[in-house]
């Protein structure tokens, strides 16, 4: 039975679920309706929401390529891999999915960051205000079951990109955070900056 999480609560992967391997993230979506601003407005353009892991050693992010994303879709271990960028959010169930082989990932690796920014949230005049029903979840590769899943419930109008939640490894045991913090950073470049 998939748990429901609240913001900053903790779940250990490997306790419940004995001799996990391979697991999807998916984060998907939605737009909130928008005002018409009249006969003569320029539609609006679709948000696009990019996710991302950032893979850390100790806390850090040490390279550039430990970042998985759609310019860069698998990790250089073959750890983590990225299905591809949505560039409109729609349709139903996850928008962006992230498979992680967690028995394939390197030790020095304890946590991954996933993170969702909006591309060109600046230039477009977009943030995460304007988007409904977002939310991260865990699915077991083994059987495709939802083990857990955090939907974002605050007001986050003015943030333009968001750290969704981490997972990662303590005493040998993988675990996952919801995080759901919202930030103001531009690109994948400015969030990566947090963890140097």
């Amino acid at each position: 039975m998939s748990v429901r999480l609240q913001k900053g609560q903790k779940v250990s992967l490997s306790k419940d679920h004995a001799g996990l391997s391979k697991v999807l993230i998916g984060l998907g979506w939605d737009e909130a309706k928008r005002s018409g601003g009249g006969f003569f407005s320029r539609k609006p353009k679709p948000i696009d929401c990019d996710a991302s892991a950032f893979l850390l050693k100790n806390g850090k992010l040490a390279d550039k390529t430990d970042i998985v994303y759609y310019g860069n879709l698998q990790h250089k271990s073959g750890a983590v891999q990225h299905l591809g960028d949505n560039l409109t959010g729609a349709g139903e169930g996850d928008d962006e999915q992230i498979v992680v082989d967690l028995s394939c990932v390197p030790a020095e690796y304890d946590r991954m960051v996933i993170v969702v920014n909006i591309y060109g949230a600046a230039s477009r005049k977009q943030h995460f205000g304007m988007i409904e029903n977002a939310f991260i979840r865990l699915v077991d590769g083994r059987n495709n079951k939802e083990m857990c899943q955090y939907s974002l419930t605050e007001d986050y109008s003015e943030m333009t990109a968001m750290i969704f939640g981490e997972v990662y490894r303590q005493d040998g045991e993988w675990k996952f955070n919801a995080i759901g913090q919202g930030t103001k950073d531009k690109a994948i470049g400015d969030l990566a900056n947090r963890y140097r």
